[in-house]
């Protein structure tokens, strides 16, 4: 059995569990299965047992430093670690190995993680699926030869495998979300500001996010909790205090005012009929529950995400064009193609994105006034094979998941079962700005009422 972060912990504190028993059990899964998912660009499995040592050895002295004292744990590979290479999976910065750990890796390591390596990405955490990159893009736990999203792809495929507890991902237009949602995991972008961006690999630092990925809505709380906080380096950091993220957990979901966003998933971008279904399974079982549930209206999709997509282009573009203008070649085609495509916007048009997106936050909260947590998609259906995603993919129909880029606001993805084909499907919860407690206790009653959880990819057994 893989345990979640919470039911290791307990164990771990009761010292009914070692932590090198417990990465011992991650690094032979990794062993078995990351030939097949390429979820690692880099296993450090020394240094992760080494960690393990020392963490059972405070443990046994001092008992844990926190509930991540002695979990196992890896980073993508956009999060720079001091002494260990972080290369954005781009030949671009094949070589480059940093000299401090980003904000969010030491305060994890603080809290006592076992870090067991670098996790695959997109490209800069934008160009992927790719082929033609120094290491192969990872794979979908549920079936190999389809696409596990992007761009925190790694993560996602680790965390569902059990190769580990949990992982850092990134998202700036959905890339926690949308693995979270192939993979069947749960995953929380935060409120812009809540987690520092110091010492992670940029692509547009207006729509930057990181955050925490986990097989449970109650471990996404506890990692959040470690790596939440005002970070003078990041100038976006909000500096206001940090609450206890899983104290609403339990608490059901009475009282709590749910907005459906029905014309997201029927209108403006039709998903599945399992995952329509998914959608109002919980929709019902939220009424049912006593939670208040009412259809919403918001801008359009559309909208959100062609105010989104340009202000990422123009954005990305900026941080790339010295490399471009240098050496395009080192670059990935896909990637190499859509940063070219941010250069031929003109300052006129990031303007007018910036001047619409503020339009689109005041109509987003206009329309939320009465509300607490909105629900729709986070992904329009299973995954697709990964030699069928179209260079273009996130231009041809809008996405779930930007609108909350765009407003910065808090949104959790977790699994609401299975497709046709036998791979997840998923639902999305999203809060006001800093009300993550809230989201996790309306997404924590949902979880622990169905059985998604029990199951994990076939490749596991």
């Amino acid at each position: 059995m893989i345990p979640t972060i919470a039911e290791a912990a307990a164990a771990i504190a009761a010292k009914t569990l070692s932590p090198v028993e417990l990465t011992e059990a991650c690094l032979a899964r990794t062993e078995a299965l990351d030939g097949t998912l390429h979820a690692f660009i880099r296993l450090d499995a020394a240094g992760a047992r080494g960690q393990a040592r020392s963490a059972e050895a405070r443990i046994m002295k001092d008992g844990p430093r926190s509930p991540l004292d002695g979990i196992p744990f890896a980073h993508k590979d956009i999060y720079g670690t001091a002494g260990i290479p972080t290369t954005g999976h781009s030949k671009v910065l094949k070589d480059h190995v940093p000299a401090e750990d980003a904000t969010t890796v030491r305060l994890l390591a603080e809290a006592g993680v076992v870090m067991l390596g670098k996790l695959s990405t997109h490209e800069f955490a934008f160009g992927g699926p790719s082929f033609d990159l120094p290491w192969p893009p990872a794979r979908n736990p549920w079936n190999p030869d389809h696409f596990p999203a992007g761009s925190s792809s790694g993560t996602g495929a680790a965390v569902a495998t059990g190769m580990i507890l949990g992982g850092t991902g990134s998202d700036t237009g959905g890339s926690i979300r949308g693995p979270a949602a192939l993979c069947g995991i749960t995953g929380i972008k935060p409120t812009y500001g809540l987690c520092s961006r110091a010492g992670v690999l940029p692509l547009a630092q207006s729509l930057d996010h990181t955050g925490p990925m986990a097989w449970t809505v109650e471990d996404c709380a506890i990692l959040l909790q470690a790596m939440a906080g005002h970070d003078a380096a990041d100038p976006a950091s909000a500096d206001r205090p940090v609450p206890d993220f899983r104290a609403e957990l339990g608490r059901g979901v009475r009282g709590l005012r749910i907005g459906l966003v029905r014309h997201f998933h029927e209108q403006d971008n039709p998903v599945s009929p399992a995952t329509l279904a998914g959608i109002e399974a919980a929709a019902a079982f939220f009424k049912a529950e006593g939670a208040v549930v009412r259809d919403v209206t918001l801008p359009s999709l559309a909208d959100y995400n062609a105010c989104g997509w340009l202000i990422l282009l123009a954005e990305a573009w900026s941080v790339h064009e010295q490399w471009m203008r240098r050496d395009p070649s080192l670059y990935g085609e896909l990637l190499r193609d859509r940063l070219v495509a941010g250069g031929l916007l003109s300052a006129g048009d990031y303007l007018a994105a910036q001047k619409k997106r503020r339009e689109l936050i005041a109509a987003t909260l206009a329309a939320t006034a009465d509300l607490d947590i909105l629900l729709t998609a986070s992904a329009p259906g299973e995954a697709p094979r990964i030699d069928a995603v179209p260079k273009w993919a996130f231009l041809e129909k809008p996405n779930f998941t930007m609108p909350f880029n765009v407003t910065g606001w808090p949104a959790l993805t977790l699994c609401t079962g299975f497709g046709e084909g036998g791979l997840p499907v998923a639902m999305q919860l999203v809060g006001k700005p800093f009300a993550e407690s809230t989201v996790f206790r309306a997404g924590q009653a949902y979880e622990t009422a169905h059985a998604w959880r029990a199951k994990r990819p076939a490749l596991v057994a």
